[in-house]
């Protein structure tokens, strides 16, 4: 069994500036409340097929600038629901890797021009390291703070707060 910091998966390569609009189409926005069906047209703007082939753990794999566009919390809230293990990118928008950490999302940022798709990934975040299986590569990663750690263990903001904090949030 793999030990929590170690993930494994399939890469989907995507290329730069995805944004929240290709992550959870707009013209889907009323499924904001049914996030689970709003999950199952993850990425869609992007690839159509990709929440139909996207296994629990796989890893989405992007260029520059993931998530640019609208602050919409839910795109990396259907990223996560859909099993994504993480979304490993050359650079996120600043509001989307805030709301990604803040949901419980993995985004590692890497230099991904070497990951073609299909190629198989192993992600350990304490090593700081992905290597591509398929490739027999190793890839420095961007460490991520301490605390980062801490708040992803625990699922997210709210639920490190409600582990950890002085007060319960609803």
């Amino acid at each position: 069994m793999a030990e929590a910091h170690i993930k494994k998966g399939k890469a989907f390569k995507f290329g730069d500036n995805i944004s929240t609009d290709h992550i959870a189409p707009g013209r889907l926005f009323h499924l904001r409340n049914d996030l689970v069906e709003f999950s199952k047209h993850v990425l869609e703007d992007a690839d159509e097929t990709f929440a139909s082939r996207v296994q629990k753990g796989d890893f989405v794999v992007a260029g520059n600038n993931f998530g640019l566009g609208s602050s919409r919390e839910h795109a990396p809230q259907i990223i996560k629901i859909a099993g994504v293990g993480a979304v490993i990118a050359k650079s996120f928008a600043r509001i989307f890797y805030r709301n990604a950490i803040n949901i419980g999302l993995l985004a590692i940022e890497c230099d991904t021009d070497k990951i073609d798709a299909g190629d198989e990934l192993e992600l350990d975040i304490k090593q700081g390291v992905l290597k591509d299986l398929t490739k027999n590569i190793e890839l420095k990663i961007t460490p991520l703070p301490d605390v980062m750690i801490k708040l992803l263990a625990d699922g997210g903001l709210v639920e490190h707060l409600n582990k950890n904090g002085d007060f319960k949030l609803v």
